[in-house]
């Protein structure tokens, strides 16, 4: 049972953990999608668990401090996190990005810790309700949404609900392969993670233009000022990487016949260098009446993705629990 808390205007008010491999915000926001208070941590994942864990608490006490004064009463603990993970249980099992978060009961600690209901969510699943509640998803009852960051996964709403899977690995999109050789990604040679996202594009122009780019030499950012600036090898690395993505969305309308596809901050920040080759892409290899009844669409929360996103755990469950009190009320 979700107990409520409420300020003096009756506004409720959740603290979420927005938890990646490099960055860790702890915001304070309530179940509109604002974000009232916020905080940024470097993760410093190499550091290992406990280390992590510990930085994460000091952030989140600061920020539960700052609502404090303010006189908002914070009532749960909301995390968006990578997998793979147990939902329910709140238990994360070695994802790529967290060295040594193995089997971490990370619910169970942060409740202890808070003293505040805690729910976790896949960060994949988690951009997906942000943008259906609040962003390029609303009025959808199909929606696709891809981090299109420094890795790639997915969230899917399938006719109205958050799909999550057997065992909650549905939406791990990175992991598929696209080509027998290619960039690493996630685990293999040729994935869509490494053609696409931000750790695998760089991996991509070694790939292609070695005596150019040796392994190390050239960031993302770098890579797309050069293309800005009319780099013929920097565009044609971001057009290999927008063709491949094409190839999986044209996989995914197949598949899902969604009616929108949200992709995340890459789609933003690479622009026409990856989406106008994608679209082609996309033209030639899926079925024509899926595609044409789909659309494609970059983040519409932009920047504030990430903390909107890590709400969206507890927002679920309270939704969830409101619809079963009304359904109750109704017999």
């Amino acid at each position: 049972m979700i107990h409520k808390g409420e300020d003096p205007m009756g506004m409720e008010y959740i603290l979420g953990l927005d938890v990646g491999g490099t960055k860790t915000a702890a915001v304070i926001g309530d179940t509109d999608g604002s974000v009232h208070l916020r905080h940024e941590i470097p993760t410093d994942a190499a550091q290992g668990f406990a280390d992590t864990f510990e930085r994460i608490c000091v952030a989140a006490g600061s920020v539960l401090g700052s609502a404090k004064k303010q006189g908002l009463n914070v009532a749960w603990v909301s995390v968006s996190i990578g997998g793979p993970l147990d939902i329910e249980k709140g238990i994360i099992f070695s994802p790529p990005n967290l060295p040594g978060w193995d089997e971490v009961p990370l619910k169970r600690l942060l409740e202890k810790r808070l003293g505040l209901p805690c729910f976790v969510e896949h960060d994949g699943n988690a951009g997906a309700l942000a943008e259906w509640h609040f962003g390029a998803g609303r009025g959808y009852r199909n929606v696709v949404f891809l981090t299109l960051g420094t890795g790639l996964g997915g969230g899917l709403i399938l006719d109205g609900c958050l799909y999550r899977g057997t065992t909650d690995m549905a939406g791990e999109v990175g992991h598929i392969r696209l080509a027998k050789d290619g960039p690493m990604g996630y685990g293999k040679s040729g994935s869509w993670e490494g053609f696409c996202a931000g750790s695998g594009i760089t991996k991509l122009a070694t790939w292609l233009f070695p005596a150019r780019w040796p392994e190390g030499s050239i960031t993302l950012p770098e890579l797309a000022n050069s293309a800005r600036g009319g780099d013929e090898d920097a565009i044609a690395v971001l057009h290999a990487s927008g063709e491949r993505l094409g190839q999986g969305l044209a996989m995914i309308i197949d598949l899902l016949n969604p009616e929108v596809i949200v992709m995340g901050p890459l789609a933003i920040r690479l622009g026409e260098f990856i989406l106008a080759p994608a679209r082609e892409t996309i033209r030639r290899e899926a079925l024509a009446k899926s595609a044409e009844a789909c659309k494609l669409k970059p983040s519409e929360l932009g920047e504030r993705l990430g903390d909107v996103a890590a709400l969206c755990a507890a927002i679920t469950a309270m939704r969830r629990e409101s619809a079963i009190r009304d359904s109750h009320q109704q017999r």
